[in-house]
């Protein structure tokens, strides 16, 4: 059968003819994502087997149906719960049979419904319909004629804004004079809102309401016309824009070549191949730059890549592939430099002087990565630019302090807005040669993030087998930086990973003497704080006594920094002095000290009061600031045999005090103490200075030295310091920073120190011999030998057996 013979004629029903009353019950029609309006004609297409069947019958029948919106459109067998409860009465006006069994209709609104009741659901849904009228309030009419004018007009201009709209709707619109078929018009006529807009509109009886509700969706549906208008409007203008700009610049072209002029392109690709060509670099890299080079020629200079890959080839052409200072290796005129830069430093410097003899002898061999590891003020920084002034290099320091990112190392890519190629590239660059003195500074502050380990990416830049095709990430090709000498600076060794360690020559460069010290101060610090205050060494005067003055009463550090502070305060002062009017020479001796800068921060007389009680035990401590002297109290209350340690301690320096009290515990009757003691009391540590972490195992002989003074009731001396590591059976072990140790000692005035036997080759390499000669030191290899020293007389001692060293007072 054809698809005419299966048409229907329904001709016979128009538009115009008188629909029939609505009936109390009529079969409905779910629709998915489409709201049928009164007085409209709409397309519909029907495919589900009840709905077919429900037309069937409705065309032999009144063809009346009621249609219904889902308000969810997935459901296939839709309830009373799965519809909107306001639809259409409708009219069937045609219906095509199509050959797979669905249908098209054309139907024709009719007036609002509201659902009531379902009373079938098979084999379609029926049920109970009331007619919804429209409340229209005559009061309301001058509102409702301004909203009719104000719906028409903003219709019109989106219809003449919308590209899917027909320019026919507007003379239609403007030809309904009724308020409410003029909403229902335009809301159905609108393909850019959503089904459950427009089925708010259709369950809004109240006319004036429905009006209101549509003039603000219209004018919503105006403003984002308008916007989209505006957006293609900037765009074709844009576009326009730059096809106007390729003409005109292939017009200048042109003429430029009509007068001999040239690009200036062209000129520029030029300079950059001459360059490329000039620089010496290897022919991997030259490959890779002639390769960008040829892709920058092809670009137009307005495009985003071209400044991108400009930046980039400017970088390769300035980096120093062939550039390197020529270094004039004079052990003896080196040696001269670091004499008059530094005072002090011996092992440093002979160390470097080793470095130079054996490159004069073999230019080609690999210089060492060297570490500097010291206190601050001790002058690492300064020694690295000497080294690169006494070989004539250039000189470039990187601050890694606080450095959390890989990418300052190895660089960023090339794909971010602001890509840089990492600090190493940089500076090599600043400075314009490829062999300078390199130093990285603080490299024992370096942190890691989400960013990437920067101590990671720092392997290869400090290993000599690897650095000579080091890769960044930014120019994408190895550069050799084996001909770079690396220095760098810690103040501690331990937050250096050890990969990273192992890498570098570690040369500890420890504390200054009083007399190291008071020998930079006449040889620079004075001269250059002088100088900056706008004096003359005629004008002010400082004796040796009063630098001597000030680094005992003024300055407790390892290295300089605050004893250059306090010489500026007095040139500050002496400055003032003249700036008023007294123009007399001003020569500092200590009493001018004290008179210009108050009285003295740190005095030796404390030693004295601090261990005037028994319990109280001088201990010498290492510090990333050099030296310093701890004070060990200990106290005995009654109690039941408890043990509290206060001021911060470790978890290594709780364990030498409990081994420091087995010990005690196992010898007291040997000391004149109960052995029982610790039954009946409370044993209480105290380390001051609470609010500073302390840690180590070489405060294990002044807790022992503390505990005795305080259970046998013997004073410790105030003129000794003592520090070693001390085990169970009483043995003392050796232990670090002697010299940083030995220097704090001698600071706050104590004369006498106990040390572990096991460093004496400590003391004999690190300390100069004046400074041997001068403190008296003692080596031990036992805590009896420290008790004997460290004790002041008391009763006679009872013999022990075990006991290889007698403790006899003298």
């Amino acid at each position: 059968m054809s698809d005419h013979e299966d048409q229907l004629d329904l001709d016979d029903l128009s538009a115009t003819d008188q629909p029939p009353s609505v009936p109390d019950e009529l079969p409905i029609l779910p629709l998915r994502d489409t709201v049928l309006f009164p007085n409209s004609f709409m397309p519909l297409a029907v495919a589900r087997e009840s709905s077919v069947r429900l037309i069937d019958e409705a065309i032999s029948g009144g063809k009346l149906i009621g249609v219904f919106t889902q308000r969810d459109a997935s459901v296939e067998e839709p309830r009373q719960d799965d519809l909107y409860r306001v639809g259409t009465a409708s009219h069937i006006h045609k219906m095509f049979k199509l050959p797979d069994g669905s249908l098209r209709l054309i139907v024709q609104g009719l007036t609002r419904l509201t659902l009531e009741r379902v009373t079938e659901t098979r084999p379609y849904l029926r049920a109970r319909v009331t007619p919804a009228s429209e409340a229209l309030d005559e009061a309301d009419r001058l509102e409702i004629d301004a909203l009719l004018r104000n719906i028409k007009s903003n219709f019109q201009q989106v219809v003449s804004l919308s590209p899917l709209l027909s320019d026919d709707l507007q003379t239609l619109a403007a030809n309904i004079a009724e308020p409410g078929r003029l909403a229902d018009f335009i809301a159905s006529s609108l393909t850019t809102i959503t089904t459950a807009v427009k089925q708010e509109v259709l369950e809004t009886l109240d006319v004036r309401a429905r009006m209101d509700n549509l003039n603000r969706i219209l004018i919503k549906e105006l403003e984002v016309l308008e916007l989209g208008s505006k957006i293609q409007s900037q765009v074709q203008s844009e576009v326009g824009k730059n096809q106007r700009e390729y003409f005109l610049r292939e017009q200048m072209k042109a003429i430029q070549r009509e007068l001999g002029e040239g690009d200036d392109q062209t000129r520029d690709i030029e300079e950059l191949r001459d360059k490329i060509e000039a620089a010496g670099m290897a022919e991997a890299v030259k490959k890779e730059a002639l390769r960008e080079l040829d892709r920058l020629s092809k670009m137009p200079v307005a495009a985003a890549e071209y400044t991108v890959s400009r930046t980039y080839l400017d970088w390769l052409v300035t980096l120093p592939w062939q550039k390197r200072t020529e270094e004039v290796i004079d052990l003896g005129r080196t040696k001269g430099v670091l004499d008059a830069d530094h005072t002090g430093l011996e092992r440093a410097k002979d160390r470097i002087l080793e470095y130079l003899a054996v490159r004069k002898l073999n230019p080609d061999v690999k210089g060492p990565i060297l570490c500097f590891v010291g206190p601050p003020g001790v002058g690492k920084t300064s020694l690295a630019r000497s080294i690169a002034q006494a070989l004539d290099r250039k000189f470039v320091r990187v601050s890694l302090g606080g450095m959390r990112d890989e990418a300052e190392i190895r660089g960023h890519r090339r794909t971010y807005i602001g890509a840089l190629p990492g600090q190493i590239i940089q500076g090599l660059r600043r400075a314009e040669s490829k062999n300078p003195v390199f130093i990285l500074d603080e490299i024992d502050k370096l942190g890691a993030d989400f960013r990437g380990d920067p101590a990671s990416a720092l392997l290869e830049v400090l290993d000599p087998e690897q650095n000579s095709t080091f890769r960044v990430h930014y120019l994408d090709v190895p550069f050799d930086l084996s001909e770079v000498l690396f220095i760098t600076t810690a103040n501690v060794l331990d937050p250096v990973p050890p990969a990273l360690r192992d890498r570098m020559e570690v040369l500890e460069i420890p504390g200054y003497t009083e007399e190291e010290k008071l020998a930079i101060a006449r040889e620079h610090l004075i001269q250059k704080q002088i100088k900056n205050h706008g004096l003359t060494p005629e004008q002010v005067t400082l004796t040796d006594d009063a630098i001597s003055t000030v680094i005992r009463g003024y300055t407790r550090e390892a290295g300089v920094r605050n004893l250059e502070r306090e010489i500026a305060a007095l040139c500050r002062k002496a400055a003032r002095r003249r700036a008023e009017g007294n123009l007399e020479p001003l020569t500092v001796d200590p009493a001018t000290v004290v008179a210009l800068l108050g009285a003295p921060t740190f005095l030796d007389e404390e030693m004295e009061e601090r261990t005037k009680e028994p319990g109280v035990a001088i201990g010498l401590a290492w510090t990333p600031a050099g030296g310093d002297v701890l004070f060990v109290e200990a106290s005995r209350m009654a109690g039941t045999g408890t043990l509290t340690l206060t001021g911060q301690l470790g978890e290594v320096m709780k364990e030498s005090a409990r081994a420091a009290l087995s010990w005690f515990r196992a010898h007291a009757s040997a000391y004149g103490a109960d052995p029982d003691f610790f039954k009946n009391a409370e044993i209480h540590l105290h380390v001051p200075s609470g609010a500073i972490p302390k840690d180590g195992p070489s405060a294990g002989v002044t807790i022992a030295t503390a505990l005795a003074s305080e259970l046998t009731r013997r004073p410790v001396r105030a003129d000794i310091a003592m520090t070693g590591e001390v085990t169970l059976s009483g043995r003392v072990l050796p232990v670090g920073g002697i010299k940083e140790k030995v220097l704090a000692a001698r600071r706050v005035g104590i004369r006498e120190v106990i040390l572990p036997r096991q460093n004496e080759k400590n003391v004999n390499e690190d300390l100069s011999e004046e400074l041997r000669r001068e403190l008296t030191i003692h080596f031990v290899q036992s805590v009896d030998e420290v008790l004997l020293l460290a004790l002041t007389p008391g009763p006679k001692q009872t013999d022990r057996k075990d006991r290889r060293v007698q403790p006899r007072l003298q």
